[in-house]
């Protein structure tokens, strides 16, 4: 007969240094696994702590480094941008001073025209009906004056002869008055006949670009030569070369540019620079030619413009420009490193490195770039020493290891 021995609380327990051997097995070799796993070689966990802790401390000791330079003093004038629009010189709206159906047009859309170019054609045919009517006109009322003439001759031969009286003479004579009447007449009429058929053909008044037409042919166009009634409108023609800059400075900014400009008295030349929406630097430069007479009470501006050169005609009516307008001579000026210059909420601040080689964070006020370097107003003195390379590895109250460096400064313009 089977027996089937179960376990009973009599028999002997494993001993404790069996299984402090059996979990070390297990403890090395689920780390040996982990190790493998990440692709290093295994290293006991003793020794791994032994190389940590120098490190460690090594880290912990050595201060940072970091490459500071003092602030480079360059001679520098006071700047103010604003934003402006470019507009036409000269613009005109181009409609017939008579009217009629549109038999021809003479350019493409966007074209580039010269004064005295043929741009619209309307059909002549009634106004050359009408000039030849009233050369007709002319004509008849030529004849009646020499008429006249003859009739008035004739009423004096015979006056003296005692055969004509005074009353003839007198009626002849008035005869001849308005025949002559009726040939200025005539000849009026035949201007202003030739008035008309001259401008079936409108030509552009200066050189510009024209637009897009509004109308095309075959349509009937409504003109008025005195514009008392609607008229059709044609197309519209801008001059290009030169061309305006409009932009309006608040009061603040005028009365600092106006002192500027007072102080030079007849020195001042009104060089503007200008940059565009797509460039990176001031390439464009004007003459700042009109400032208004009064500031706008509604918005606290002044209205002023420029007047840029345009013979590349890579400006457009319509376009907006940034100009760049001098208010102060050049005096000196400290510049820093663009990325030196840390942003603290709504403040600026520089790194600088004290004597000690403790790390000091100085309030400044900025000003725009020049030669690719941040202006500083306030704030900094010529002899701090600025952080300008490892600001990463500084914080205010740290202590650093500073090598010296240097600040250069840019030849090309900038933005501000």
């Amino acid at each position: 007969m089977n027996e089937t021995i179960h376990p009973t609380d009599s028999q002997q327990p494993v001993p404790s240094s069996l299984r402090s051997r059996i979990w070390s097995l297990m403890v090395c070799s689920v780390v040996g696994a982990i190790v493998a796993i990440a692709g290093h070689a295994y290293t006991p966990l003793w020794q791994a702590a032994h190389l940590i802790e120098p490190a460690l401390a090594d880290s912990a000791e050595a201060p940072p480094s970091v490459v500071v330079s003092y602030p480079l003093q360059h001679d520098e004038d006071t700047r103010i941008a604003f934003l402006g629009q470019f507009a036409a010189v000269d613009r005109v709206e181009l409609r017939a001073q008579v009217g009629g159906i549109l038999a021809e047009i003479h350019f493409q859309d966007g074209q580039i025209v010269h004064k005295g170019d043929l741009l619209f054609v309307i059909d002549p045919t009634p106004y050359e009906i009408t000039l030849a009517q009233a050369k007709a006109q002319l004509a008849s009322a030529n004849a009646k004056y020499l008429l006249a003439q003859q009739e008035l001759f004739r009423a004096q031969s015979l006056k003296q002869s005692t055969f004509g009286t005074v009353e003839n003479v007198d009626l002849r004579t008035a005869d001849l008055s308005a025949a002559s009447a009726a040939v200025q007449a005539a000849t009026a009429t035949i201007r202003d006949a030739s008035f008309d058929l001259l401008h079936c053909n409108i030509v552009a008044p200066f050189s510009g670009r024209i637009g897009a037409h509004q109308i095309s042919v075959g349509n009937l166009i409504a003109g008025s030569r005195f514009a008392s009634a609607p008229t059709t409108l044609l197309g519209t023609l801008v001059t290009m070369d030169p061309i305006y800059l409009n932009f309006d400075m608040s009061e603040a900014d005028y009365l600092t540019f106006e002192k500027y400009r007072s102080s030079l008295g007849t020195r001042f030349d009104g060089r503007v620079m200008i940059r565009l929406s797509d460039e990176a630097h001031f390439l464009h430069q004007g003459v700042l030619d009109f400032v208004n007479n009064e500031i706008d009470r509604s918005s606290g501006t002044i209205h002023a413009r420029a007047t840029v050169p345009n013979v590349d005609l890579s400006l457009t009516p319509g376009e907006f420009g940034r100009v760049r307008l001098q208010v102060s001579p050049p005096k000196p000026t400290l510049l820093v490193p663009d990325a030196s210059v840390l942003l603290d909420q709504d403040q600026h601040v520089v790194l600088t490195v004290a004597a000690d080689g403790t790390v000091v964070s100085k309030l400044v006020t900025i000003g725009g770039l020049r030669g690719g370097l941040r202006i500083v107003s306030s704030g900094l003195t010529p002899r701090d020493r600025v952080i300008i390379d490892g600001i990463v590895r500084a914080n205010p109250g740290m202590k650093v290891t500073p090598q010296a460096g240097s600040i250069s400064y840019g030849a090309s313009d900038d933005q501000h």
